[in-house]
C-alpha cells in the first residue's frame, strides 16, 4: 500500500506544476493585453515592467493553485481508474479513504501554505502593485519625435519634423510653434536642419537648429496699439527643453493608505475589533440618551397616551396633560415646554447621527470581514478540490486531457461565480459575511462528500443508478 501511495504522490506534481504554469502564463497574457497600453510608450525601464508583473503574479497564484489542485487530482486518480489499478485495489479490499488520504494530507499542506500566502504575501503584493501603478500613471510619455507628426508632449511647444534619418540624431525641415514667452503672441521657428543633444543623463535635451528663420508677433505696448511683426534669420539657434518631468520617479512603496485588499489578515482583524469597540461605545451613548429620556419625562401624559399624538408637537395641544407642567402658570408652562422640546429635538438629532455612524462603521466592519473570510475560504478550497477531484477521477473510466480540463473548468467556474456573488451580497448587507464567503465552500464540500459516497459504496453498480446511467 505504501508503494501505491508513493506512486500517487509521484504522479501528482507533474500535472499540478504543469497546469499551474499554464494557468499563470494565460493570466499573465491576459494582464499584458489589458494593461499594455498603460505600460508602453512611456519609456519605463524593463525592471519596472517586470516588477509590476511580479506583483500581480500574487493574485494569479491565488486563482491558479486551487484549479491546478483540482485538475491534478482528476488526472492522477483518473489515470488509476483508466489503467484498472483502482479496480485491482478495490478487489483487494482497499477502500477509497485508504487510497486518497495521502492526497488529503498533501491538500492540507497546500491549504496551509495558501492560508499564509493569502493572509500576508497577497496583501503586500497588492499594496506595492497599487503604489507602483500610481507612479506609472504619473509618468508622462518620453520625448520621441515622429516624422510628419506634430509632437505636443512639451508644454508651450509644438514641434514638427518632416524627415528623421534612421539611426541618427539629425532632423530635417523643422517647424516649431513656441508659446513659452507670454509677451509674444506666437513664435514660429523654421529651420532647414537640426540635431538633438541629450544632457544631464536625459533630464535635459538641446535642439541645435541651423539655417532658419524666426517669425514673431509682438503684443502692443505703451502707446503702440497695433501688433508688431518681427522676422529674424539665423545660422544657428539653440533651444533647451527640461525633460525632468518625463523621468520615472518611485514613491515610498511602504507609504500610503491601505484598503481591505492591501491589509494583512491580522491587521484587518485588529481594525474590525476597533470598529466593534467604537460601535459598542456609540451604542452605550444611545442607551445613555434613552435613560435620560426616561428620567426627564416631561412628555409623559397623565393617563393613557392620546392616539396620534406627536411627542414633538409644537402646538401645545397636549401640554396641559403633562405631569411636570401642573401647577405652573401658562407662561411658565410654555417656557418649560419649549425648553423640553428643544432638548428633545437636540437629543433626537444626536440619536440620528449616532445611528448613522453605527450603520457606517458596521458596513465597513462587514466589508473587512468579507475580505478576511475570502482569503481563508480560497485557501481551504485547495483541500475541498482534493475531496472532489479524487472520487471524480476514480469514477471516470475514460477521459482525455480535454475532458478533464473542461470538467475542471466547469467546476471551478461554478465555485468562483458562487464565491463572487456571495461577496457582492455580503458587501451589500444581504448576507452575513461568513455565509457569503463560505457558502461556495459548503456547497462544494457537500458535492465532494456526495461524490466520495458514490465511489465508496459503488453506487454506479446498483440497479437504480445503472438504469439511470
Amino acid at each position: 500500500m505504501k508503494r501505491i501511495h508513493l506512486q500517487i504522490l509521484r504522479m501528482f506534481p507533474g500535472p499540478f506544476l504543469g497546469w499551474l504554469g499554464t494557468l499563470i502564463f494565460l493570466l499573465v497574457m491576459q494582464f499584458l493585453i489589458r494593461y499594455l497600453p498603460d505600460l508602453v510608450g512611456k519609456g519605463l525601464p524593463l525592471v519596472v515592467i517586470g516588477e509590476i508583473i511580479a506583483y500581480n503574479l500574487a493574485y494569479m497564484v491565488v486563482l491558479a493553485v486551487p484549479m491546478s489542485v483540482l485538475i491534478a487530482n482528476l488526472m492522477t486518480f483518473g489515470r488509476l481508474a483508466e489503467t484498472n489499478v483502482y479496480t485491482v485495489l478495490k478487489s483487494a479490499g482497499v477502500s477509497v479513504p485508504q487510497l486518497i488520504w495521502p492526497m488529503l494530507l498533501l491538500g492540507a499542506v497546500i491549504t496551509a501554505g495558501m492560508w499564509k500566502f493569502n493572509s500576508e504575501v497577497l496583501p503586500a503584493a497588492n499594496f506595492r502593485a497599487s503604489s507602483l501603478w500610481k507612479d506609472i500613471r504619473r509618468k508622462q510619455p518620453g520625448f520621441e519625435l515622429t516624422a510628419g507628426v506634430f509632437y505636443d508632449g512639451i508644454n508651450d511647444y509644438s514641434i514638427l519634423v518632416r524627415e528623421i534619418p534612421p539611426d541618427s540624431s539629425d532632423l530635417i525641415d523643422i517647424t516649431i510653434f513656441d508659446y513659452s514667452d507670454k509677451s509674444v503672441q506666437q513664435v514660429l521657428i523654421k529651420a532647414a536642419s537640426g540635431r538633438l543633444v541629450s544632457l544631464e543623463q536625459g533630464s535635459q535635451v538641446d535642439l541645435l537648429l541651423e539655417d532658419g528663420e524666426m517669425h514673431r508677433v509682438l503684443n502692443p505696448r505703451g502707446r503702440v496699439q497695433e501688433d508688431r511683426y518681427e522676422r529674424l534669420a539665423f545660422d544657428r539657434h539653440r533651444l533647451s527643453f527640461d525633460l525632468s518631468e518625463f523621468s520615472f520617479e518611485r514613491s515610498d512603496p511602504d507609504d500610503g493608505y491601505r484598503t481591505d485588499r492591501t491589509m494583512r489578515s491580522d491587521e484587518m482583524i485588529g481594525y474590525v475589533d476597533s470598529l466593534e469597540a467604537s460601535i459598542a461605545e456609540r451604542s452605550e451613548s444611545l442607551r445613555t440618551v434613552g435613560m435620560r429620556w426616561m428620567r426627564d419625562s416631561l412628555y409623559a401624559p397623565v393617563g393613557a397616551p392620546i392616539p396620534g399624538a406627536d411627542p414633538l408637537d409644537t402646538t401645545r395641544t397636549y401640554a396641559g396633560s403633562r405631569i411636570a407642567l401642573r401647577g405652573l402658570t401658562e407662561l411658565q408652562a410654555n417656557q418649560a415646554f419649549d425648553g423640553a422640546l428643544g432638548t428633545l429635538r437636540a437629543d433626537r438629532s444626536v440619536v440620528e447621527q449616532i445611528n448613522r455612524s453605527i450603520d457606517s462603521e458596521q458596513q465597513r466592519a462587514d466589508k473587512y470581514r468579507v475580505e478576511i473570510h475570502k482569503k481563508y475560504s480560497i485557501a481551504v478550497a485547495c483541500l475541498i478540490f482534493v475531496l472532489i477531484g479524487a472520487p471524480l477521477g476514480l469514477s471516470m473510466r475514460r477521459g482525455g486531457l480535454g475532458v478533464v480540463g473542461a470538467l475542471a473548468m466547469g467546476i471551478f467556474l461554478f465555485y468562483w461565480v458562487t464565491l463572487v456573488q456571495g461577496e457582492k451580497l455580503a458587501d451589500r448587507g444581504m448576507l452575513i459575511p461568513w455565509v457569503g464567503m463560505w457558502g461556495a465552500n459548503i456547497v462544494m464540500t457537500i458535492l465532494g462528500a456526495g461524490l466520495l459516497g458514490y465511489v465508496m459504496f459503488d453506487l454506479k453498480a446498483r440497479p437504480l443508478f445503472r438504469r439511470a446511467a
